[in-house]
């Protein structure tokens, strides 16, 4: 028997039908229509982000524009703590990372001073900057560190061992994969104690780490764009200097200036020097990010304003070459010690008490017309390139290549300081030029007091007292005669030598704008704080011939042989040639000469100096040297000096020179230490000269820079 449906049953299932329809629709069009756009952006949970864009700094460049230091385009990678710690196990994607960084050889920041491996120790050496952080550390982490009944500053071990703790570093790691999660974490950390710049992962990744990094799809890591410094040239690293991360006190001191807190600013050198002028104007963006970090679209807030560019006065071909002409010049009077050592060991005659290891040198070349420095170096060096990288090595190295010796090292002149006596009792009318002094080889007139000096000839042959002639002031530079100089001195007095010497420059700042020692010229207030002694006559007399407590820079020595060259003029040594905007469209600043002081005194005065030092290079009584210098193509003047040390320690080798003799336009000073003699240093700056003439006789087209600069 057929059954119907009943039509009132029909019509509820149809109703029934309807209104589950009609929800699903509605449901429907308010998840796709009404709320679609806000479902779409959740499901790929692209965000806008606003961050600061670090402005490029300005270049570095010589006089004739070629480039010192730029900036290179990098890559860095940063953490994203939020999502890196909403991992299961955010140390085990740490190791991964870590381990990841290092299989392509890229570096990863670490900065706890802790040993890689047991058992745990702090690093002897850490900086002031690692020293700083760990105390910021332990100050903001005081609470859980005493809660682990652990002292204030805990022991290395200690502080792994709380770490384990804190991080939640699971025992199966091993003692060695616990430190590398520990510092990655503690560098994490350590930045949000002492408010300080954002942890930088990885600096300058390169392109294969981070093409595994986002094949992986490792989730926590940002790549972001930035720029590192290049250098364009191994040299001049005492001058140019470096860049690194703001300490905490440099922040206190560049946050007045609206620097950001991850900026990175000059720490040494001409970085240093003209950070105002380097350092650009942060702008500001607005990014759209997908959840893996692509960046889907970018709007600048703020455009960013890159830093201005330095030109320095430096001569990069001069530079390049006075660097390695010292190198050479130091390595040959090292081989020719080595030489004299096994000879005097053969005879029996050798010292083994005696100091002789050649420890450092330097050497300035300076423009006569306008005092600017053209070359400045300093031996050893060191790659400014890599310096971050081989600081530790560098602290450790013999002979301390961090040290700039032409700048911040201090030297007794020796008798390169005697023109400065000559010029200082000329223009007081103590001499004039036909004032004549017979030497007597000892100077006599304190013997009475015990201090009867000798001149240098008195004892140069054994078994005889040799002495110079019936000189006057240019016999007696040609010759270097002390008991001339000692006769003056004594009559003059150390005040008005004191005075004569700061208006050459010696002993007084140069104006550099570098960290420079002032140095000291002998005086009575000061004396026994240098030497523990009073006073004595004889200061005056071995002041006068470049010794007692004076002590000068060799880029004062060469600043005060230019003011000699150019008849007495004393310009400032400022390097700072000009700066330009970043297109170079605006002349920011240019340089004028600046005279600082200046010694006056009569033509005839400044000819008889002149003569005395052009027969100290030409005279074939000084047969060394004339053999030396008639080989230049210029005509040159200049004087030796060797500076005492002590006993049984080789004398100091100083030299200077300026050439051309009828027009100078530069002067040299070298200083070797331990170099033994003048004389003996003198081919350096011999082969300097020559380096010059020749860079001068040839023109560089291939800087278009050059042009802007006429």
């Amino acid at each position: 028997m057929n059954k119907t449906i009943k039509p009132g049953r029909l019509a509820g299932m149809i109703a029934f039908f309807l209104l589950i329809l009609t929800v699903y629709l509605v449901f429907l069009y308010k998840l796709q229509i009404v709320e679609g756009q806000e479902y779409y952006d959740k499901s790929n949970e692209t965000k806008n982000v606003e961050r600061d864009v670090t402005a490029a700094r300005g270049d570095i460049l010589d006089c004739y524009g070629r480039t010192l230091v730029s900036n290179k385009e990098c890559y860095n990678l940063k953490i994203d703590t939020a999502k890196l710690f909403a991992n299961e196990d955010p140390n085990a994607v740490i190791l991964e990372l870590v381990e990841l960084v290092e299989s392509y050889g890229d570096k990863y920041t670490d900065d706890l001073p802790i040993s890689a491996a047991p058992p745990f120790e702090y690093d002897p050496d850490m900086t002031d900057i690692e020293r700083t952080m760990l105390k910021s550390y332990f100050k903001d982490k005081k609470d859980s560190i005493k809660a682990a009944g652990l002292p204030p500053e805990p022991s290395a071990v200690e502080l792994m061992s709380y770490m384990r703790s804190r991080y939640d570093i699971d025992n199966s790691y091993s003692a060695e994969e616990m430190r590398i999660i520990a510092g990655v974490r503690y560098s994490i950390n350590v930045r949000y104690a002492i408010n300080t710049a954002d942890y930088i992962f990885v600096e300058d990744a390169s392109m294969q780490l981070i093409t595994s990094i986002m094949e992986r799809k490792l989730v926590g890591i940002q790549v972001e764009r930035a720029y590192v410094r290049d250098y364009a040239t191994e040299y001049a690293a005492h001058i140019l200097g470096y860049v690194g991360l703001m300490t905490q006190e440099e922040f206190e001191k560049y946050s007045l200036v609206d620097y950001a807190n991850n900026a990175v600013v000059g720490k040494d050198g001409a970085e240093y020097a003209f950070e105002k002028y380097l350092h650009g104007k942060d702008g500001r963006v607005s990014e759209t990010r997908t959840p893996n970090g692509t960046i889907l679209s970018t709007r600048y807030i703020e455009e960013p304003e890159p830093g201005n560019h330095v030109y320095l006065t430096l001569d990069l071909a001069l530079q390049e070459q006075v660097e390695r002409i010292l190198d050479n010049g130091v390595n040959t009077l090292i081989s020719n010690r080595e030489q004299q050592r096994a000879e005097e060991k053969l005879k029996g005659t050798f010292n083994p008490e005696l100091k002789d290891e050649i420890t450092g040198a330097a050497a300035v070349v300076i423009n006569v017309k306008n005092g600017a420095p053209l070359a400045i170096a300093s031996w050893p060096t060191y790659n400014v390139a890599t310096i971050m990288d081989d600081y530790q090595e560098l602290m450790e190295a013999p002979n301390t290549p961090l040290f700039n010796r032409a700048l911040m090292g201090a030297y007794a002149p020796g008798s390169t300081f005697k023109p400065c006596t000559a010029m200082a009792a000329l223009s007081t009318g103590q001499i004039n030029t036909e004032f004549r002094v017979k030497c007597d080889g000892v100077f006599t007139k304190y013997a009475s007091d015990g201090y009867a000096p000798e001149c240098w000839i008195w004892n140069v042959k054994k078994g005889e007292h040799l002495t110079h002639q019936n000189e006057n002031v240019v016999d007696a530079l040609r010759d270097s005669c002390n008991y001339f100089f000692y006769t003056i001195s004594d009559t003059m007095g150390v005040d008005t030598m004191g005075e004569y010497a700061h208006n050459f420059g010696l002993g007084v700042p140069t104006g550099i704008e570098l960290v420079e020692t002032t140095g000291n010229m002998s005086n009575r207030e000061n004396h026994a704080d240098y030497t523990g002694t009073p006073w004595r006559i004889g200061d005056t007399l071995q002041a006068g011939i470049g010794q007692s407590d004076s002590i000068f820079s060799p880029l004062q020595i060469g600043e005060y042989t230019a003011a000699i060259a150019n008849g007495g003029k004393r310009y400032s040594a400022s390097i700072l040639k000009s700066v330009r905007s970043f297109d170079f469209s605006e002349k920011i600043y240019e340089r004028e000469p600046e005279v600082l002081s200046e010694v006056k005194s009569a033509d005839y005065n400044w000819a008889a100096v002149h003569e005395g030092m052009y027969e100290v290079l030409n005279d074939w009584l000084n047969p060394k040297n004339a053999e030396i210098w008639t080989k230049c193509e210029w005509t040159c003047a200049g004087k030796t000096g060797t500076a005492q040390k002590g006993e049984n320690i080789t004398n100091d080798g100083i030299f200077i020179c300026y050439g051309p003799y009828e027009d100078p336009e530069i002067a040299i000073a070298v200083v070797v230490e331990r170099g033994h003699a003048g004389a003996d240093v003198q081919f350096i700056a011999k082969h300097i000269m020559d380096a010059y003439i020749n860079i001068r006789q040839y023109k560089d087209t291939s800087e278009p820079e050059m042009a802007l600069l006429k």
